[in-house]
């Protein structure tokens, strides 16, 4: 006969061991959710303003899952990012919005639900987002990226003309007035002929008269936003540097009768390699500059450089490094690999034309030669490589590096105003010089 107490006894023991097994199992899973919470931090966040668009960007040591939704009268954007408690870092965001933004007036960074932060942006207009993630590279760890693109993007090329409608106009009056000279001058050459005499050959008026336009330049500060480009051993960001130059190369063209300039980017802002290309050729360009100050993994490196494309391979080691490393802008940067423009992008960038390298050699050995007047020269002759930003098909393209920022010495040259103002003055006269022996011909008019 069994023992009831016996028995008892062991449902006891199971119950209290069951107990135990889902207070541990309990403090397992939240652990687990400490875990989750602890291991989910946000590493900084940072907005990007400019006129094309606003960057929003959160990094994080885990990928995030994130959602989206318009929401209108009032314009926001409402976006929850997945699997992350609220902390100081995402509360900075706050701060980081400033009243110059084009499109964000502010936002808003709350909790929405244990696990679940929200923010919400307040916009001055309406707006196309891009949201997308990206994997670590270089010394990101994952990125949660938000592009607010405006609805109607401005149009670069009604900038430019409006920019530059008074020098227009002075050109056209100039042009004007050298016609009525030249038509004077022909018919006080040209006697009258008697009846019985055969009419003399009437002689023409100067080519240029009719031919004179505004030469577009298109000058292009590598780098910018999420991409700092290469970093000096003082600290010094690509970014900023070429940013400098190209500025004051853009008020030296300003000064001139017969060109304009026009800046890829003007401000600290991301701008895809492919972009750069689509904004020259929106312009209709007739020269493309694009600006860097570069690095090599030795620091003895010295010189400036000037670059053009390559369809044969890299005239150099260095060329197809250099190439290499420029062209993994677009991946620090960080681009949506998901957009329709990046089809664009890979067609645009299989166009490139013979007639464009060779003309793009001819005002590179221009800007070389100015450069190597006052500076040293890494080497003496233009080097070639597969660089993607130069692959515009219809406009000569050159890539200048004006110094080695990996270079101590060189990086302390970078930063003098001096050696910048110099550098600009170079590319300038290698550019009249290169359009004084290649005159632009005129463009056709829509009718």
């Amino acid at each position: 006969m069994s023992n009831p107490f016996s028995k008892s006894k062991i449902d006891l023991a199971r119950r209290r061991h069951l107990k135990s097994s889902a207070k541990l199992l309990g403090l397992v899973l939240l652990l687990g959710e400490i875990d989750i919470a602890w291991g989910a931090k946000i590493l900084g966040v940072r907005v990007w303003p400019s006129e094309d668009y606003t960057r929003i960007t959160l990094e994080s040591d885990t990928p995030l899952p994130i959602t989206q939704q318009i929401l209108t009268n009032p314009d926001r954007l409402v976006v929850d990012v997945q699997g992350l408690e609220l902390n100081p870092t995402l509360k900075d965001l706050v701060a980081k919005i400033k009243p110059n933004d084009p499109y964000v007036s502010q936002v808003r960074v709350g909790q929405f639900q244990p696990g679940v932060v929200r923010l919400v942006f307040d916009l001055k207009e309406p707006i196309k987002p891009q949201l997308f993630t990206l994997d670590p590279v270089a010394e990101y760890n994952y990125r949660m990226v938000f592009d607010l693109y405006p609805t109607t993007p401005p149009d670069p090329l009604m900038e430019l003309v409006k920019s530059s409608a008074k020098k227009e106009s002075a050109l056209t009056k100039s042009n004007e007035e050298v016609d009525l000279i030249a038509q004077f001058a022909t018919k006080k050459d040209s006697p009258k002929p008697p009846v019985a005499q055969a009419i003399p050959e009437v002689k023409e008026a100067p080519a240029q008269a009719k031919y004179k336009r505004l030469i577009t330049i298109a000058i292009d500060p590598g780098h910018g936003g999420e991409d700092p480009g290469a970093i000096g051993s003082m600290g010094s960001r690509e970014k900023h540097v070429v940013l400098s130059i190209a500025k004051r190369l853009k008020d030296k063209i300003e000064n001139e009768a017969y060109m304009r300039p026009y800046l890829t980017r003007d401000g600290d802002y991301f701008v895809p390699l492919h972009v750069r290309v689509q904004k020259a050729r929106r312009v209709e360009a007739d020269l493309f500059v694009s600006i860097h100050a570069d690095a090599f993994i030795e620091s003895n490196a010295k010189g400036a450089s000037v670059f053009t494309l390559s369809q044969m391979g890299a005239s150099s080691t260095m060329a197809r490094w250099m190439a290499n490393k420029e062209n993994a802008s677009d991946l620090i940067g960080g681009i949506n690999i998901k957009t329709q423009d990046r089809q664009v992008a890979n067609l645009l960038l299989d166009m490139s034309t013979t007639a464009q390298i060779k003309d793009s050699l001819q005002v590179g050995n221009s800007i070389l030669k100015q450069i190597g007047g006052f500076a040293s020269l890494h080497k003496g002759k233009v080097e070639q490589a597969s660089f993607a930003v130069l692959k515009a098909p219809d406009i000569p393209s050159i890539l200048v590096e004006t110094a080695f920022i990996s270079n101590p010495q060189e990086e302390a040259k970078l930063n003098d105003d001096g050696y910048q103002d110099r550098i600009a003055d170079a590319i300038l006269r290698g550019i009249k010089d290169y359009f004084s022996k290649n005159p632009p011909v005129a463009r056709r008019v829509n009718t």
